[in-house]
């Protein structure tokens, strides 16, 4: 959402609570309703004007990746989806983007809502964003979340009863070859960067680095190997290893293979991989799933293990992607990986977006802001072309 926006919100928030969806208030003209695909190009329009360089043209590709993320999971209907507003010409001024994703909470499926953007234009847009975001309040939600928020944004939740988590708020950055990663930086930041030939530079500069600060590599384990697996294998896998947390995805097989689909959909990543960790007795103890581009930087989004494994594994994980070659790689924090993550060398965490949740079930709120509680990764919009592109 644009500042002028945001501040306009700010002082809309506190306006009469919202009519239920579809109808009209006494005090507005506006309606809000479920996103329909007959929307998605004046949806793409906004999303270009809200969050991208002003006059900027829309990709004409924008409107068909929404219906994918937004329209095509096996969980989506209406209910929870996407939102928008209108004002009296019935033109849309303000959204939220939302897709579904099953959780298990305490035993039971829960259907979450993720929020992936929220945009507004004007001063109409403002009230209808602050409509929007009084339908999102936790007495009215099951489970609704995001890991982008902005700090106004932020505020809005908590105003709305829900709360920021400051763990999964930062993400880590572990260098393994200086030179590559600041290429890598460079070229995200100016494109130009990546037309230019130094990347045969830049190796020859991480061979020196590396030589004379050896803590830039990542220290394999004793006695402990990894290997490429299937998604598929990757899936049972972590079905298993999140049956520690009270809170957690479900990862059906149908939902699953969507999210897969939509996440390779991101191809300026690079390509989606995973591996398995065994111990020195052949036991599977860890497993994670990543993103990246040889040379370049690796997404990691999602690592799991099985209790009091979190060293052993994690320090796994940085060995090998050392050992493949990668710049760099990041990935969200998460409370149970903290001391594991804390242990490595070149390691910075840094905060891009808020992650907030709201929710009208005490136990889910509960599990939250303790150890019991797992999401993000694929089970999030960190695999995003809408974060990381367009």
């Amino acid at each position: 959402m644009t500042p002028a926006a945001e501040s306009a919100l700010k002082q809309q928030i506190e306006l009469s609570d919202m009519p239920v969806e579809g109808s009209r208030s006494r005090h507005s003209t506006g309606v809000v309703r479920a996103m329909e695909r007959s929307d998605l190009p004046a949806i793409a329009d906004l999303f270009t004007r809200t969050f991208r360089k002003q006059n900027r043209a829309t990709d004409s590709g924008l409107a068909g990746y929404l219906e994918t993320v937004f329209f095509s999971s096996p969980l989506y209907s209406p209910e929870v989806g996407s939102l928008v507003h209108l004002n009296e010409t019935s033109t849309i001024d303000s959204a939220i983007l939302a897709m579904p994703l099953e959780f298990m909470v305490h035993g039971r499926p829960v259907t979450a809502r993720v929020l992936c953007a929220f945009m507004a234009e004007g001063k109409s847009g403002a009230a209808g964003a602050a409509r929007l975001a009084r339908m999102l309040r936790a007495a009215r939600q099951d489970f609704c979340f995001t890991d982008n928020a902005s700090p106004v944004s932020a505020d809005h939740w908590v105003a709305g009863g829900g709360l920021v988590l400051p763990v999964q708020s930062l993400e880590w950055h572990r260098t393994f070859r200086p030179a590559a990663a600041a290429l890598e930086m460079a070229r995200r930041k100016v494109p130009l960067f990546a037309k230019l030939p130094f990347q045969g530079l830049a190796r020859t500069l991480d061979r020196f680095v590396r030589r004379s600060k050896t803590s830039f590599a990542a220290t394999p384990q004793e006695g402990v190997a990894s290997s490429a697996i299937s998604l598929d294998q990757f899936m049972e896998l972590a079905q298993g290893m999140m049956e520690r947390f009270s809170v957690h995805p479900v990862f059906s097989k149908p939902e699953f293979d969507w999210l897969v689909a939509a996440a390779k959909l991101n191809t300026s990543l690079g390509e989606l991989k995973c591996r398995s960790i065994v111990d020195a007795q052949g036991k599977i103890i860890g497993c994670y799933l990543y993103i990246g581009a040889d040379g370049h930087n690796a997404v990691v989004l999602n690592i799991l293990c099985h209790e009091r494994q979190e060293a052993t594994v994690v320090a796994q994980v940085f060995a090998d992607l050392d050992g493949l070659g990668y710049a760099s790689a990041q990935g969200m924090a998460q409370p149970f990986l903290m001391h594991a993550v804390l242990r490595q060398r070149h390691l910075v965490h840094k905060h891009t977006g808020y992650f907030c949740l709201v929710t009208r079930h005490a136990d889910l709120k509960a599990a939250s802001i303790g150890d019991g509680f797992y999401a993000g990764g694929l089970a999030s919009e960190s695999w995003s072309r809408l974060v990381h592109d367009f």
